[in-house]
């Protein structure tokens, strides 16, 4: 599977180089990240941890991330753990930012679509 790195340098190997988004351009947007799970955010809206081991277990395993932009504008991504046992909390924070950027890029897409066609 080819991450957003790997096709920058497929696009410049064969030339296409004309306006584009590219993670650079993406990773500039990005002034602030916020991670957390759906437990931590639980505990910050009401004071407490959920009261089911159930509960408490699944929103432990739920990871969200926020980046915040230039702009002030948010996005967010999540990822969620099926089973207890795989939980890594470093690799859950990775996955969810990989799901917030990959909503950055039709936005930035739009804007860059909106000047080019603004300077025809």
């Amino acid at each position: 599977m080819s991450n957003d790195s790997d096709i920058e340098k497929e696009l410049q190997a064969k030339g296409l180089i004309a306006p584009r988004v590219t993670p650079a351009d993406i990773e500039a947007e990005i002034t602030s990240e916020f991670y957390f799970t759906a437990a931590d955010g639980c505990a910050g809206a009401s004071g407490h941890r959920p009261t089911s081991q159930r509960a408490g277990t699944a929103l432990g395993l739920l990871t969200f991330c926020v980046l915040v932009l230039r702009n002030g504008f948010t996005v967010t991504g999540e990822s969620a753990c099926a089973s207890p046992e795989n939980f890594d909390a470093e690799l859950g924070r990775k996955i969810a930012r990989q799901n917030s950027v990959q909503k950055i890029w039709p936005l930035l897409g739009f804007r860059l679509r909106d000047k080019l066609t603004a300077s025809q």
